[in-house]
């Protein structure tokens, strides 16, 4: 058996192991006032745990993304303005599914800014 290389977590705490650019792009589809995050996980990275992106929705329908590539110097944020369903998926599906797969350009894609607990992404 092949070692996933990805495990996306969605809201409900259901996991898909190795999922397809399909797969993201359904579960960011899914997402709403009540189902609001997917978190996808390299596992193929050290430190384990420590290489994610994350999409959170707000309740202005905006929605903020997120990626961790090591320690906490290297936790980024960028918010990707509302309404989500609208015009934002398609923006945030992009950026995920390259990420996901190492392809170059999903940094230049959105403005991100260093994470910190109290700092606003820029829009």
């Amino acid at each position: 058996m092949v070692e996933p290389v990805l495990r996306a977590k969605t809201w409900s705490g259901d996991t898909f192991e190795n999922p397809s650019e399909d797969d993201l792009f359904d579960l960011l589809s899914e997402m709403n006032l009540r189902h609001r995050f997917v978190i996808v996980e390299r596992l193929d990275k050290e430190p384990a745990g420590q290489h994610y992106m994350q999409v959170y929705l707000n309740d202005d329908m905006s929605c903020q993304v997120e990626y961790r590539e090591g320690g906490p110097d290297q936790h980024f944020q960028a918010l990707v303005p509302g309404p989500f369903e609208m015009f934002g998926h398609e923006t945030v599906a992009v950026v995920l599914q390259d990420w996901a797969r190492d392809r170059p350009g999903w940094r230049e894609a959105l403005c991100w800014t260093p994470w910190s607990p109290t700092a606003e992404p820029q829009r």
